[in-house]
């Protein structure tokens, strides 16, 4: 048989999440988002812990592919960083679809409006939260691995440096009670939208479908912003850093329904957050 002739195999993926609580979502958004994407599409992937000390980029998430010849001997292994990298990644590679694709000009650009609010201004609102009002339960959850004694001076550098980042950034110039109103007004308008997105399923559902999850940009079908959106969501739920948040996300019915059912279908093994 020639090489051309050979079986091909699906690449093995490892998604290093960065904490060891298998069956459990962890905090982190980006992690969160990744999953949901694989999920969605229904690739098989396995979790491991890793680190940023070994991650490209130093960044968690990072995925690891493995592809094997038809008799299982390795070929190669690669590791990708970055979760919309990673998500570009894989796309290229005709291992996951392009969710954006059979959408219009408009929602390809509502979808990415709605990923930058998530991922470029209500993400550094969350971090403000968990490492400057929240300290010390950030503190042990990111260091977890890390000795008490170590944690504690480790500790201490990650808190100086997000802090300069967040004042560079810009959030770290406001106010405790201004950076709640913006986090606040986001999730409203997130709300305003799964009000509108979950009326148009109920209004085509049969009795069978009554469970089945609804989008946000109010489609029959996931996109890149249901990904980011349910990262976002869940965190907020199981950080226990992010008490306040948690109380604005808890406050909205229909934000809770929209992760509850996209947990459900997508994620039965995992434990409920709510």
């Amino acid at each position: 048989m020639t090489q051309q002739q050979q079986p091909q195999t699906q690449p093995h993926l490892s998604l290093f999440r960065g904490w060891d609580d298998r069956g459990k979502h962890v905090w982190s958004p980006f992690v969160i988002k990744l999953e949901a994407r694989l999920r969605f599409s229904g690739l098989k992937y396995d979790t491991a812990v890793g680190s940023p000390r070994t991650a490209p980029r130093g960044k968690i998430p990072y995925l690891e592919v493995t592809e094997a010849h038809h008799d299982g001997g390795i070929i190669e292994t690669r590791q990708f960083s970055d979760s919309a990298l990673i998500i570009q990644e894989l796309v290229g590679a005709g291992s996951l679809p392009a969710l954006n694709d059979r959408l219009g000009a408009s929602q390809r650009q509502h979808d990415l409006a709605l990923r930058a609010m998530l991922e470029d201004k209500l993400y550094f609102y969350h971090t403000w939260e968990r490492w400057t009002q929240n300290y010390y339960t950030m503190r042990d959850y990111t260091l977890w691995s890390v000795p008490y004694p170590v944690r504690v001076v480790v500790g201490l550098l990650i808190h100086r440096n997000v802090t300069a980042m967040l004042y560079g950034q810009g959030t770290g110039r406001f106010s405790a009670e201004e950076i709640a109103r913006f986090r606040l007004g986001i999730w409203t308008s997130i709300n305003d939208v799964l009000v509108e997105s979950r009326s148009k399923r109920m209004a085509r559902a049969d009795g069978d479908r009554d469970r089945e999850p609804f989008w946000v940009l109010g489609g029959e079908e996931p996109t890149e912003a249901d990904c980011a959106l349910f990262g976002f969501v869940v965190s907020v739920l199981i950080s226990t850093a992010g008490p306040d948040s948690r109380k604005v996300v808890k406050s909205f019915p229909v934000i809770l329904d929209y992760a509850g059912r996209i947990q459900d279908k997508y994620f039965p093994d995992y434990e409920k957050f709510f």
